[in-house]
């Protein structure tokens, strides 16, 4: 049997480029990966950071999810979901949904009902402090990115990795989380498909109490539910040193625990 389609899906202020290192691994072993762009940004980073479209700051977590929906929905078969971030709450979502074989939320932002932890209130504070906050493009500034996701690294990866990642991110998905507008899923649907989250234990946007805390609700179904703490990881697992150990321990769980086609 072929391999299931992956769809990885990126966290805010990122693009699909920050999945290219868990795309070539999962393509060189045979997989078909589908990486799509959040609404308003299938653009070059360099347009997105000059000019992000003017409509970028009011788009909502219920429009990214749905676009996905789409994406998801054109597939042959039920494929793998794996999200970092913002994208790992898009997974609990779509899952909850009826779509996927299977999902990965690795450190992912909180569902309706989780709390998010002061540390990661405290790195969400520029964006709701910032003007108008809730209908326009939300920028991150090098020494907050250097802070939030990658404090364990030096300081020529932390710039090398804003310069190739960082772009605008809509302000109001912030707003929707703080409001709970969009995020909710059903912690009792039994019919979801298998369910990976996945913590660093060093991340300080997304603080591992809040993943521990969306599982313990999450074990309310009779589905499939697991997670993963990585010691020593910040929120840039996905793409700092070690990052292969959690691509592969991803696509182990992922492939072993999906639902048959």
């Amino acid at each position: 049997m072929a391999p299931h389609d992956v769809v990885l899906i990126h966290g805010a202020w990122l693009t699909s480029a920050s999945w290219d290192p868990f795309r070539r691994r999962y393509e060189a072993r045979g997989f078909r990966c589908l990486v799509p762009e959040w609404p308003l940004q299938d653009r070059a980073i360099e347009d997105l950071r000059v000019s992000p479209h003017p409509d970028l700051g009011r788009l909502t977590v219920s429009e990214i999810v749905n676009h996905h929906e789409g994406v998801i929905r054109g597939l042959p078969a039920p494929p793998i979901l794996i999200g970092h971030s913002f994208g790992g709450l898009f997974v609990q979502l779509l899952l909850d949904r009826g779509l996927g074989a299977a999902g990965v939320a690795i450190d992912p932002a909180p569902v309706r009902g989780v709390f998010p932890g002061l540390a990661t209130i405290w790195a969400a504070l520029p964006v709701f402090l910032a003007w108008q906050a809730w209908r326009r493009p939300a920028t991150m500034s090098f020494g907050h990115f250097a802070r939030s996701f990658m404090q364990l690294s030096s300081g020529d990866e932390q710039r090398a990795a804003y310069e190739r990642q960082i772009v605008p991110t809509p302000g109001r998905i912030y707003f929707d989380l703080a409001l709970g507008i969009g995020n909710r899923v059903d912690f009792t649907n039994a019919k979801r498909a298998p369910l990976l989250l996945i913590a660093g234990d060093r991340d300080r946007t997304v603080q591992p109490s809040a993943v521990q805390a969306a599982y313990r609700k999450h074990l309310r179904s009779q589905a499939v539910t697991e997670i993963k703490v990585f010691t020593g990881r910040t929120h840039w697992l996905i793409a700092a040193p070690g990052w292969e150990e959690v691509a592969d321990y991803a696509l182990a769980w992922a492939s072993e625990n999906a639902r048959k086609t």
